[in-house]
Order: structure tokens, then sequence, then C-alpha cells
């Protein structure tokens, strides 16, 4: 083959512009023994593409490698899913927690005591409404003065009557 032509012939090659007919020619020519030095890498690789072309692929090669993704889709399917749970509980526990500070908040916002406020301008008036106030409570001690010792007066006629005395073993 011409040079000039091969030349042509590999520019269009190389710029995915040739025919069929011309991929053809130059696979016959660099398949050849007299190639010269200057075509010898383009001449492997074209020898290259021609004993790829015999070869086949092993019948089990398909069957092996959709196996193989299937499992790792398998494996994959379960990485997510157990994303996924492990993703929601962390969510679940996010929202119990900002439900119970929510809900604290709430609380204490409506339980926020009163502020003491004076109830009284003039000193001496509020002197003497709180030693009235005293005094009632006092009383109320009083009263209950009396009915502990009513209760401890039941208490000794109650000790002395389970008690037996000598007096009566002896009747």
């Amino acid at each position: 083959m011409d040079s000039k032509k091969l030349e042509e012939l590999l520019k269009k090659y190389w710029d995915c512009e040739s025919s069929l007919e011309e991929e053809e020619q130059l696979r016959t020519y660099f398949c050849g023994n007299d190639v010269p030095d200057q075509w010898r890498e383009t001449a492997i690789l074209f020898r290259y593409f021609d004993e790829q072309k015999g070869k086949s692929v092993d019948p089990q090669f398909e069957n092996v490698v959709v196996s193989q993704i299937k499992s790792t889709k398998r494996v994959e399917s379960r990485k997510l899913v157990k994303l996924f749970y492990n993703t929601m509980r962390i969510a679940a526990g996010v929202a119990v927690l900002l439900a119970a500070v929510y809900f604290v908040r709430q609380e204490l916002r409506s339980n926020n005591a009163v502020a003491v406020e004076d109830t009284y301008d003039d000193p001496q008036q509020a002197f003497e409404e709180t030693k009235r106030a005293l005094l009632m409570i006092s009383k109320g001690f009083g009263n209950a003065e009396q009915q502990a010792k009513k209760i401890n007066m039941f208490n000794e006629a109650q000790e002395k009557i389970q008690t037996p005395t000598t007096t009566d073993s002896e009747l």
C-alpha cells in the first residue's frame, strides 16, 4: 500500500471518519509481515484487535457476574435498611427529647410563683395585722394542746384497762 494513502486512511481512522471497507484495508495491511518500522506500534494495535475479535466470552461469565451483582445489591439494600432504621431511631429519640423539653418549659412557665407584693403601705398597719395573725395561730395551738391532753387521758385509761392490777388477780 502507498504510504500517502496509508497516512490518509489512518488519519480518517483516528478521526473516526473511516468507512468499514477502509478499516478492513488497514486491518489487512497491518496484519501482514511487511510493515515499516514507523508503523510498527499501529500494527501491534491492529493485531491486538484481531486477536481479541477471535476470542469468545465464557457462557458462565454472564451468570457469575449477574449473581455477584445481585448479592452485592442485597448486601447494599440490607445496609440501607439498617441505616434507615438507625436513622429513624435517632430521629424518634430526638423527637421525644424535644417534646419533653417543650412540655417541661410549658409547665415551668405556668407554675411560676407570683412575686411577693407588699399589701400594706403603712409598716405600722402591717405590724398590727401580723400580730393579729400570730394571735389567731396561738389560739389554735392552745385548742390543740387541750385536745392533746384529752387524748393523753384516753391513752392512760386504756393502759389501765389493759394491764391487770394485783388486786383483781387476788379476788
